[in-house]
């Protein structure tokens, strides 16, 4: 990742307009070390790929973040003021040479619950940065482990204080599973519950084509909504696409697998714990047409 620019947004109550927004320099710091999205990932973020000068599917992405901030109980996002300054992040990192070759932009915009010692209302800011383009991926794939998360399906309703299904900063453990699945020679995980349903990836959706249907896990279970997964099946009205429970074994009779994420789009799992997977090129552009396309 190569941090293009940095903006330090005023999240003070009544701050909506332009001149609460402020462009820095992406080295200088802007967070305390008593932030409480640094000493304890207190804080929601969402990350939106740039095509065409423009985060793709923005009103998602700010639903999900108001969503996250809800769960975790932090102020509402003010949509007008995020908005406003992830498109000009947008528009600004998508200027003639501001990317290298292969490179592909995306913002991130995250907000935390602020000062431990000083407090003052919530921190906010919006990153634009570049990363590598999926295309090799996409047509490659990957490869994943299947990990226990080690909870129940249906902790998000029996332990809702466990913040299940909400974006945070508290990435310790999903960064975690990521190192055990380089450790098992693989590049990516698929969580399953404890008691043995399928969950999502550490950092994309699970999309499974079982008997002609593409089917991905149900948020009910604690999963992000995912706005790639949703860009995919609104895009592929011909197929019949389902939300539904999906078990382990349904992992290993699946004519295809895909993991889906803002940055990388659909990218299709060529193998599952050392067992190869099908990949479905044919699907797997047309999926990608659809999000390269998409507009919001």
């Amino acid at each position: 990742m190569r941090a293009l620019l940095l903006y330090r947004l005023d999240l003070t109550a009544g701050a909506d307009g332009e001149e609460h927004i402020r462009a820095v320099d992406p080295r200088e710091p802007i967070i305390r070390a008593t932030d409480l999205g640094v000493t304890r990932g207190d804080g929601v973020f969402e990350t939106a790929v740039v095509r065409r000068g423009a985060p793709q599917a923005l009103e998602a992405h700010l639903d999900r973040f108001a969503r996250s901030a809800a769960l975790l109980e932090l102020p509402a996002p003010r949509r007008e003021l995020w908005r406003t300054t992830v498109r000009a992040a947008a528009e600004a990192v998508s200027r003639p040479g501001v990317l290298r070759a292969g490179e592909l932009a995306s913002v991130k915009f995250a907000m935390t619950r602020g000062d431990e010692i000083e407090p003052a209302g919530p921190t906010g800011w919006v990153l634009g940065f570049a990363g590598a383009d999926p295309e090799r991926v996409r047509r490659d794939g990957t490869t994943a482990v299947v990990l226990d998360r080690g909870y129940r399906h249906d902790v998000m309703q029996t332990a809702p204080w466990l913040l299940q299904g909400a974006k945070s900063l508290a990435y310790a453990v999903n960064e975690a599973a990521l190192r055990e699945a380089r450790r098992r020679g693989a590049d990516d995980v698929i969580f399953t519950s404890g008691d043995g349903f399928v969950l999502e990836g550490p950092r994309s959706t699970v999309i499974a084509l079982l008997d002609g249907t593409l089917v991905t896990p149900p948020p009910e279970l604690g999963v992000l909504p995912g706005t790639t997964q949703g860009d995919v099946f609104a895009g592929l009205a011909d197929l019949t696409t389902l939300t539904a429970t999906l078990s382990r074994d349904d992992l290993e009779r699946a004519d295809a697998l895909w993991l889906c994420s803002s940055t990388r789009g659909a990218v299709p799992v060529r193998a599952l714990d050392g067992a190869a997977v099908p990949i479905h090129h044919e699907l797997t552009a047309r999926m990608n047409a659809v999000l390269d396309a998409r507009e919001d």
